[in-house]
């Protein structure tokens, strides 16, 4: 196993802990993964290996924040992939974040049918796009706490990550 592949694995599983005890990834978890990814990087490439890191960290932040604007993804799972990113650089990330939303809608998907409200939640997402379409009022998409409708997705991109570790991308 790589280092770079120990690295992420580490970075991933250390955030879904996290994020299912307290709900939230704590920064200073996200700041050791930028600083480490950084490092990585420059050891790896020189000069250029630090702008691998920029590219790579800051695409996942361009690319997700309609997601979090709207409050769809936490800003943690955001901070996690940018820092994942700036570890796997632009390829990687974007192949990192195809795995884990796939996998997210999977898991998404069998809760829905396991508990039976799939048009109940489905009828919840058109409201609230009608609602914002209407009145142009952001509101949370996401409700905070231990609610059955919520997923961690940092368990979607630990799963993307561990076909990244396996030689799927």
């Amino acid at each position: 196993m790589t280092l770079q592949v120990c690295l992420i694995l580490l970075l991933s599983a250390g955030a879904v802990v996290m994020d299912l005890l307290g709900e939230r990834i704590w920064n200073p978890w996200i700041w050791l993964g930028w600083g480490t990814g950084v490092l990585y990087q420059f050891l790896l490439q020189g000069n250029r290996g630090i702008l691998t890191f920029l590219s790579g960290g800051l695409l996942p932040i361009l690319l997700l924040f309609p997601l979090f604007y709207f409050r769809m993804l936490g800003a943690g799972d955001v901070k996690l992939l940018s820092a994942l990113g700036g570890l796997l650089g632009v390829r990687g990330i974007l192949s990192g974040l195809a795995w884990s939303f796939l996998w997210g809608g999977l898991l998404s998907g069998a809760f829905l049918i396991a508990c039976g409200n799939a048009g109940e939640r489905m009828a919840y997402l058109g409201q609230y796009l009608r609602d914002y379409m209407r009145t142009g009022e952001k509101k949370p998409y996401y409700r905070r706490g231990s609610r059955p409708e919520n997923i961690h997705f940092t368990v979607p991109i630990l799963l993307g990550m561990l076909m990244y570790a396996g030689g799927y991308y």
